[in-house]
């Protein structure tokens, strides 16, 4: 899309045509598929009386025309303002032309009365008139404001700059009726406070109708006899803006970005708000107009794609989401404790990441509850794979938090366990490794019933989306506070926390657990003592698996586009087989790997993607990979 806001002369159509004209071959070089330019800017918008002119309204007759001619070797789809006369009155009208055609005429619904801009003194509003054919430029064309234009690749709608400032603005009808983008072609003047309060309307707007919105304004040439139109333009997208113009500038200007129609629609399919208000309006019929196709070029991305989607963004309200996510865990936390009228809780701390946020959102609850920390029970129990550096992290900080220390190391007893079952200690394989697990999840168990206590789970989102969790050994709980964090997110949190904290010495130890690789120690350190078993060697990088399980649950795409997003968000971070390689094993493990989260315990959710069987994620145990798996192997 491009929004365009080109230099004019007022009443001088011949002038401001070139000057569109020159744009448009700007936009349909970067590949536009259609660009939005302001409202009547064929003729300017601060005409006053000059549009009673029949010599002016001719002259912007004949610059039509140009257009037209212009663009009949063009695909891209071109959306102008042009007075129209209709009916016995004058219409202020957006036109949409392709390939030399007209396809439409939309006039303008709300019309101000403004002491300086009284449209209702020129024009004649959309909803005082029959709609109807208008002959114009030699070909008869439909004008009507309720019109949507379908393209291959998306619908759109249209209304003009008032039509937004409604109570209920013409798109709210055209986004029901099935438009994905709305274009508004506008004439906004300048005053204090004033872009902030537009700026937001747009982003809510498109929110709202969970659409693309495209708005572009009059600038530099307007008349300044009373008024400045300092040039504005935004393409926004489900309240997110994608890109905005410099006000102020003395020259034409253009802003372009891709907006996600597929990505749109799905919203809109899970979202029965928007459906049931679709089956309240599903007599407002609107007239639906095709396009020619537009040939798709080589797509490159202007728009950024944030390869941290579940991070918070850097900014000032960064600390506030990073203490409400921290807030929603310890409120799950404080009912469960509440309910069940536990006296303590129990948890294995091992020194990693997922076991320091659960021991820090207990600490935190416990507070909040005004219970003693003594009463949180961190039981460290050291294996075959324990390194020294995550067992000191473990006492250190459990020592720094105030809480009740527990060590059992599980050696024994596995050796014990493994002489039962006749296995061979030496054999390093799946049964040596989730012995373990099982064993540490015993031990928690039988250990929070001693103490009237809960355990509380220490594994995250991406665990459970990669099936990384020994079932009924860490994959089990009786309440889970990482169950919907994922491993990017856990680590910037207990970054965060590590930051706010005002004890020196606590803020070390935690700062190194960040540092620490992401291992489950199941198997022996190496001759030197470090980490052997590293997950992320293993499985991939967590930051690569969090991108996919975002856009694969959140948006649904296909395999083949979540890899070119992650080729834009990653650059030459990951090489391209790196890429494919570890997308094709989150699908493999993300589909076999269900059963494990069709039994979860209870766990809070603190963002927009869970994996709860009980409410956000319901996918059968023994469902089939294929179609997915086969897409990864073509890319």
């Amino acid at each position: 899309m491009a929004a365009a806001v080109p230099n004019v002369k007022v009443a001088d159509p011949k002038f401001n045509v070139e000057q569109i004209e020159s744009q448009i071959i700007q936009a349909n070089s970067q590949g536009a598929e259609i660009i939005v330019f302001p409202e009547l800017c064929i003729t300017s918008y601060s005409c006053g009386d000059l549009f009673f002119q029949q010599t002016l309204l001719d002259e912007a007759e004949m610059g039509l025309i140009s257009l037209m001619n212009f663009t009949r070797s063009m695909d891209i789809i071109c959306i102008v303002g042009i007075p129209v006369s209709f009916g016995g009155g004058l219409m202020n009208c957006a036109v949409v032309l392709q390939k030399g055609k007209l396809l439409g005429l939309v006039p303008k619904t709300f019309l101000p009365n403004y002491k300086e801009f009284y449209e209702r003194r020129w024009f004649v509003p959309a909803c005082d008139v029959e709609e109807g054919n208008v002959l114009i430029c030699g070909q008869q064309v439909r004008l009507s404001s309720r019109q949507l234009f379908k393209t291959p690749s998306c619908t759109f709608g249209i209304e003009l700059c008032e039509d937004l400032w409604a109570p209920i603005p013409p798109s709210s009808a055209m986004a029901l009726q099935g438009a994905d983008i709305i274009f508004n072609l506008s004439a906004d003047t300048d005053s204090a406070g004033k872009y902030d309060y537009l700026r937001t309307l747009v982003s809510q707007q498109s929110a709202r109708l969970l659409s693309g919105y495209v708005f572009t304004s009059c600038g530099f040439g307007e008349s300044t006899t009373d008024v400045v139109f300092s040039g504005k333009a935004f393409i926004a997208e489900n309240g997110k803006m994608l890109a905005e113009a410099p006000r102020h500038a003395l020259e034409g200007l253009m802003v372009t970005s891709e907006i996600d129609v597929e990505y749109l629609r799905g919203e809109r399919r899970r979202n029965t708000t928007f459906n049931a208000s679709a089956a309240l309006h599903r007599s407002d019929l609107m007239h639906a107009v095709e396009t020619a196709s537009v040939m798709p070029g080589n797509v490159t991305l202007t728009r950024p794609i944030d390869p941290l989607p579940f991070v918070p963004k850097e900014g000032p309200n960064r600390d506030e989401r990073c203490e409400e996510i921290f807030s929603i865990q310890c409120d799950g936390l404080a009912k469960r404790i509440v309910h069940t009228n536990c006296e303590t809780v129990v948890l294995g701390i091992s020194g990693g990441l997922d076991s320091t946020l659960a021991l820090l959102v207990c600490a935190r609850t416990f507070d909040k509850l005004g219970k003693s920390r003594r009463g949180i029970i961190g039981i460290t129990m050291p294996g075959f794979g324990t390194t020294d550096r995550t067992y000191t992290n473990a006492i250190r900080l459990m020592q720094q938090l105030g809480i009740t220390i527990s060590e059992i190391s599980i050696r024994e007893a596995c050796l014990q366990h493994f002489r039962d079952i006749g296995h061979d200690p030496d054999q390093h394989d799946v049964t040596y490794e989730n012995s373990q697990a099982r064993e540490r999840t015993q031990i928690l168990m039988d250990s929070a019933n001693q103490m009237n206590g809960l355990v509380v789970g220490t594994g995250d989102l991406s665990e459970l989306a990669l099936g990384w969790a020994t079932y009924n050994g860490d994959h089990m709980s009786m309440y889970g506070v990482n169950a919907s964090v994922p491993k990017t997110l856990v680590r910037h949190l207990v970054r965060w926390v590590a930051q706010n904290i005002g004890d020196d010495s606590t803020r070390d130890t935690l700062l190194d657990i960040v540092d620490t690789p992401i291992s489950p120690e199941l198997i022996p350190a190496d001759a030197d003592g470090n980490i052997q078993q590293k997950t992320e060697d293993l499985v991939g990088p967590y930051e690569l698996h969090d991108f996919f399980l975002y856009h694969t649950i959140r948006h649904g795409f296909h395999p083949r586009k979540i890899y070119f997003l992650a080729r834009a968000a990653f650059g030459s971070q990951y090489s391209e087989e790196e890429m494919k390689k570890w997308l094709t094993t989150f699908y493999r493990r993300f589909f076999s790997q269900q059963f494990k989260r069709s039994c979860l315990p209870d766990g809070p959710k603190v963002g927009s993607i869970a994996l709860s069987p009980r409410g956000d994620w319901r996918m059968p145990s023994d469902a089939c990979a294929d179609a997915w798996m086969a897409e990864c192997s073509s890319l």
